[in-house]
């Protein structure tokens, strides 16, 4: 852990909660309201999702799976993420969606003409602000965890 926890403490409502708790407060509402909000078929919000959990490397975020209404994506689905660009497991809409979160965490200035033109040929505007807004919170609240060594102590609300 790169910061001191007060012992007895749970690392992370200490952080999210005391620390700073009118920015980690809000931060967690937000993390929390992508899963609870979403519109975003199940397999396309998890192909983002573990791409960012691949590039950010948060050890919870790694093991996580999404659940709706009892069903998770199908085993071997994060190695379909990591080989995004040629499994047959995806549908075009899942690998834009895994593509976009790549993209997005390592070479946003590069989403040029071609891209947007695939994405919204499958995507419509409001999915599109939705995937980036997730994606966004993804590759904060992922790093963040990972950099202050919470990763491996992070546990979500009912889980």
């Amino acid at each position: 852990m790169n910061i001191d926890i007060p012992e007895g403490r749970n690392p992370i409502e200490y952080v999210w909660g005391e620390m700073v708790p009118g920015i980690g407060t809000a931060a967690s509402g937000f993390s929390l309201a992508v899963y609870a909000h979403t519109t975003l078929g199940l397999r396309e919000f998890e192909a983002a999702r573990l791409r960012i959990a691949q590039i950010n490397g948060c050890s919870f975020c790694l093991d996580w799976r999404t659940e709706r209404d009892g069903r998770t994506v199908e085993d071997g689905f994060a190695d379909a993420v990591t080989g995004w660009r040629t499994t047959d497991a995806f549908d075009d809409r899942t690998r834009l969606a895994a593509e976009y979160a790549e993209r997005y965490a390592t070479d946003h200035h590069g989403l040029d003409d071609g891209f947007w033109s695939r994405m919204t040929a499958h995507y419509s505007q409001t999915e599109i602000v939705e995937l980036s807004m997730s994606i966004g919170a993804w590759l904060a609240f992922g790093r963040l965890n990972h950099v202050l060594g919470l990763d491996t102590m992070c546990v979500l609300p009912g889980h």
